[in-house]
């Protein structure tokens, strides 16, 4: 079309030449005046038509060569295109208890020397900055200076909540404000429960998941974003008209987990306690349902705060933080993140003796009971390398039983003969011992074994008792769960449920069995001699009352090539024996490396399983089979509050309370609050706190009750009216509240008694 144009253009000059020459050629002209007339025309003719056709070929080059990347541009000026945020989806627990959440926000930036009143006339940055520091609470010389720089557009604040803008437009409108600063559509995660499960959640950055399940379930939970497209005129101002483009968002999915927000608040609660009162380094908790795979808690110590993940989570860390290096920060900040029940690997140690006797159980190169099997003599040579038992003095003629109860070192290592490298490698492959379980979490890591080729008759003979390979708290609780549920191998699941939030359908992730390891009877007897562990070995700190528990205890020496790491002490429970609805892994690193105290699993990990199982398996809804006879003697505390200072202390004496009052004047007669609550089963002479009107509480500091008899550790609290809940004889192993804990007058203190173990525990 432009070419037809031009080419008309051209003749109608060519046209208006002639008759200029035909005019210069015209009657009364001499011949002489006409030739010069001719030959300056032909070199006006011949110049405007180079001219025209420089032109003619510079219109054929923009149409033909260039014309869609301009045509592209054209449309680009055009129209306008503005991006439609997906919402995130939302993690909730196997409960439907939210665990992260995305909520709409608002970023604020500012045009700089582009923000005017009404009328047109500029805005300080003075005053801008004045006003910003006010309402976003921020300093105004640093504001002041963004707002000098020579940035074109600078962020005032970012994840702005609704109130904050409601003030911010409210203040403009106030002061007249009409254009240049910008308030565009953003998203805020937040997770409301901060720290608890950290390690699993992970949390997000600008745009994405960084860590745990926000990045291993990126596609599912980020959605995909929508678009407007519109036309526009000349002054970039929206054109309405049915060419319009509207691509709607598609919002990310909700995630269901397995893990239960109780459950993981139990774990940590415990893993806590028992880190600072063993001076570990660190430790992890793994709970499953054996028989589905599915991760109930997964606690890690210490955790961090997901809605500050940036901040350093301990006293030394944050103590140290300014003089570190950016790549030590980094570093730091990793190590920090780091899910470590499925990311770091550690030697097992007599944990690992269930594998080792599921094998010889399950090739019927042993049974149970078979008297005198094995035979300890405190050392066993193995290719002239001698190996020890951990316990003092030798063990001598011992059942496979027996063997486990006491976690005997050489007995194992004359079983792993028995079963022989070949079998032995068979089986860690059928149990996915090594690779990857395959659940699908970020960093996950692997195991390190001897390769086939390099494990000869020592190697065979240390990891028949768990040592000098390294396999990570997942892969081994996985492994035990097939011992314990059948035998049957389960892949670990931590999301149960995908939900399409524009759709609604629903995509359930069934538990996936892997394989079938051992046969069902080989488990049954597996799951026998770990009760006979908890009765009468090496876990009789595991018990709980009113539950069968089966375990098996480890202690792990430091690693030859990094003695600094210290020994590692766990325990592995399961409840009830008989359908194992709980597998229990509690693991402490390094613990009491100063000589202050055991490092044996069976002393320090035990007692751990047991406080977690004593309230989990509750809240699980399984049954105890306790007698009512220790609660008979227990008191429900009545509620008095609302009654007068009279009214309530008869009340309470008559029920067998002793009282406490706090009043705040001599005029103040009513109970307004009492403390601990009413509905609470209390021994007789517990301490009532009662307050009136105004009155302040009293914190007391919570001694620590170890050692001491159940007599001794209820005195000691009643000195400082606090209270005790007792479970079992003997004396105190463990206390629900850790030592120096700041609590209210009044609290419940609760007490774990055990007879005292003789010769300690593996």
């Amino acid at each position: 079309m432009i070419i037809c144009i031009n080419l008309l253009i051209l003749k109608g000059l060519i046209h208006i030449g002639k008759n200029q020459i035909n005019k210069r050629l015209g009657i009364g002209t001499t011949f002489k005046q006409k030739e010069v007339f001719t030959n300056r025309s032909l070199f006006l003719l011949t110049v405007f038509s180079l001219c025209f056709l420089a032109l003619l070929i510079r219109i054929g080059y923009i149409q033909f060569v260039k014309g869609s990347s301009y045509r592209a541009a054209a449309y680009n000026n055009q129209t306008t295109s503005q991006t439609i945020a997906s919402k995130r989806g939302t993690i909730y627990d196997s409960t439907n208890k939210i665990l992260a959440i995305s909520s709409s926000v608002d970023t604020v930036t500012v045009n700089n020397n582009q923000v005017t009143y009404h009328d047109g006339t500029p805005v300080s940055n003075e005053t801008l900055a004045s006003g910003f520091a006010e309402i976003f609470s921020i300093d105004y010389e640093e504001t002041l200076d963004k707002l000098n720089s020579d940035s074109s557009l600078v962020t005032i604040a970012s994840k702005v909540e609704k109130p904050v803008i409601d003030n911010l437009t409210t203040w403009m409108n106030e002061n007249k404000i009409s254009t240049g600063i910008n308030i565009d559509e953003d998203s805020k995660r937040t997770y409301p429960y901060d720290s608890l499960a950290s390690n699993i959640i992970g949390f997000c950055g600008t745009d994405k998941g960084l860590e745990g399940i926000e990045a291993a379930w990126e596609d599912e939970l980020s959605g995909t974003p929508g678009r407007i497209i519109t036309s526009t005129n000349v002054n970039r101002q929206a054109i309405s008209d049915e060419n319009e483009q509207y691509i709607p968002a598609q919002n990310g999915s909700d995630i269901y987990l397995t893990i239960d927000v109780t459950v993981q608040s139990i774990a940590e609660k415990y893993l806590d306690q028992a880190v600072k009162e063993n001076s570990a380094d660190g430790g992890c908790v793994l709970i499953m349902k054996p028989s589905t795979g599915d991760i109930l808690a997964e606690a890690s110590y210490p955790t961090y705060n997901l809605n500050t993940p940036f901040t350093p989570n301990t006293i030394e860390l944050q103590e140290a933080w300014d003089t570190m290096s950016t790549e030590a920060k980094s570093a730091a900040l990793t190590n920090m993140w780091r899910n470590k029940p499925i990311s770091d690997g550690y030697e097992p140690g007599s944990v690992f003796k269930l594998i080792t006797s599921s094998i010889g159980l399950e090739e019927n190169l042993v049974e149970t009971d078979t008297p005198n099997d094995f035979y300890c003599n405190k050392i066993f040579t193995v290719a002239d390398y001698d190996i020890s038992c951990w316990a003092t003095n030798p063990h001598g003629a011992l059942t496979l039983r027996q063997a486990l109860e006491k976690s005997c070192n050489p007995s194992f290592i004359q079983l792993g003969q028995r079963i022989g490298k070949e079998r032995f490698y068979k089986y860690l492959q059928a149990f996915g011992l090594l690779q990857k379980t395959g659940v699908r979490m970020s960093g996950e890591s692997s195991s390190i074994f001897f390769s086939y080729d390099k494990c000869n008759e020592v190697e065979l003979a240390t990891m028949s008792f768990g040592q000098r390979f390294k396999i990570t708290p997942l892969q081994l609780i996985t492994a035990v769960s097939a011992c314990v549920n059948g035998g049957d191998l389960m892949q670990p699941r931590i999301v149960s449920k995908v939900v399409n939030t524009d759709t609604g359908v629903e995509t359930e992730l069934a538990p996936v069995k892997v394989r079938q390891v051992i046969s069902e009877e080989t488990s049954s007897k597996i799951k026998s001699m770990m009760e006979s562990v908890v009765t009468d070995g090496t876990g009789k700190y595991a018990a709980v009352n009113g539950y069968s528990v089966g375990g098996k205890s480890g202690t792990s020496e430091p690693d030859p090539n990094k003695p600094e790491d210290g020994y590692v002490a766990s325990f592995l429970a399961i409840s009830p024996v008989e359908n194992p609805e709980v597998v229990v892994l509690v693991i402490l690193y390094n613990p009491n490396s100063d000589g202050s105290g055991s490092h044996q699993g069976g002393t320090i990990c035990a007692p751990v399983a047991s406080q977690i199982l004593s309230e989990v398996l509750p809240h699980l809804g399984i049954t105890s089979s306790a007698t009512d006879d220790d609660s008979d003697s227990l008191i429900t505390l009545p509620d008095v509050t609302s009654k007068t200072l009279t009214e309530a202390r008869n009340i309470l004496e008559a029920s067998g309370f002793e009282i406490v009052l706090k009043t705040s004047s001599e005029s103040s007669t009513t109970v307004v609050s009492q403390y601990p609550k009413s509905g609470i089963s209390l021994q007789s002479g517990s301490v009532i706190c009662l307050y009136t009107e105004g009155a302040e509480k009293t914190m007391k500091q919570v001694p620590d009750l170890k050692g001491k008899t159940a007599e001794q550790a209820e005195n000691s609290l009643k000195s400082l009216n606090l209270n005790i809940s007792v479970q079992g004889s003997g004396i105190v192993l463990s206390q629900d509240i850790l030592a120096g804990t700041e609590v209210e007058e009044g609290t419940v203190i609760s007490v774990t008694l055990k007879d005292e173990m003789v010769g300690g525990a593996q």
